[in-house]
């Protein structure tokens, strides 16, 4: 049975930043605003969570690529935005634009790659 997927389904995932989110806290910076791997992973789960519905049973997608710019810092407390837009059906091959907001303006925008698969397949070749 073939996936219902079809091109232009989108995603939204919207969240405030907490420290937690933090390049401090990442590690990957020394100050406290959202981290670019932060943003990236909500730009990775909104891609994700857009598509679920539309995979049959026992299926799902695993990420492989990002091509991603962070334009802007965002302090804690503010609310951002992540919206994608699935591009491209390569067969398993998904291709999304992912764009990412906050209060204030653009912070990140680029694409993100993702496969699907069988689950119980993919475990077992681990």
């Amino acid at each position: 049975m073939e996936n219902k997927l079809t091109i232009g389904i989108e995603g939204k995932i919207e969240q405030f930043v907490t420290k937690d989110d933090t390049a401090a806290k990442y590690g990957s910076g020394l100050v406290e605003v959202f981290a670019t791997p932060a943003m990236i992973a909500l730009m990775e789960k909104t891609c994700l969570t857009s598509i679920l519905e539309y995979l049959n049973e026992g299926f799902n997608t695993v990420g492989t690529e990002v091509n991603i710019k962070h334009l802007k810092a965002t302090p804690v407390g503010k609310k951002v935005i992540c919206h994608s837009v699935l591009q491209s059906i390569e067969g398993k091959k998904l291709i999304f634009s992912v764009e990412a907001f906050d209060e204030e303006g653009k912070i990140g925008e680029g694409t993100h790659t993702r496969y699907i698969i069988d689950v119980k397949k993919f475990m077992e070749k681990l």
